[in-house]
């Protein structure tokens, strides 16, 4: 992961070393091997072999809980329109998954949807350690969705892991 020293002393609170390093493995090398994304996925709570889950199942409680929590966050009303544009594109994404594409389209709903929910704070160099601090789970998830590369020039198959277990977070949040 591409973290401050600081997050990542906080990252270690949390979760072990090795996981660590499946995550920057992941992120930064061609890795894509089921025992990196198992690991990954245990950092978020999944046990199994998360390589062979129902992706459909996965897909559509991820669109659930997304669309619920971004409908049931406050905005301002200069931010309204980034909220219906957020649920049109998730809509979208989970209507027609294209997996390399769908890696762009996922990052940025993300990055918007982050957005709504913290405000301009998500635009701070320290934004990671105070999501950390605030709610360890989600900075420990967030820290994720940060170490990957944007674009990334992967194989679909790995660009299916990276937001499978993006929307895996993301469905049981």
């Amino acid at each position: 992961m591409a973290l401050t020293q600081k997050v990542k002393t906080l990252i270690e609170e949390f979760i072990d070393v090795e996981t660590i390093n499946a995550v920057e493995k992941f992120a930064d090398t061609s890795d894509n091997s089921n025992e990196s994304v198992n690991k990954i996925a245990s950092m978020f709570g999944y046990s199994g072999d998360f390589v062979s889950q129902d992706e459909q199942k996965l897909i559509t409680s991820f669109k659930k809980n997304l669309k619920l929590l971004i409908e049931k966050t406050w905005v301002e009303k200069s931010d309204v329109a980034l909220k219906e544009q957020i649920l049109f594109q998730l809509e979208s994404l989970c209507s027609d998954v294209e997996w390399s594409k769908s890696y762009v389209d996922f990052l940025h709903i993300l990055n918007d949807a982050v957005y709504l929910m913290f405000g301009q704070q998500t635009k701070s160099d320290d934004f990671g350690e105070y999501s950390l601090r605030i709610d360890p789970e989600f900075g420990i998830f967030w820290a994720y969705v940060k170490s990957l590369p944007q674009p990334a020039e992967w194989p679909v198959d790995k660009c299916r892991n990276a937001v499978l277990l993006g929307m895996y977070f993301l469905a049981n949040y």
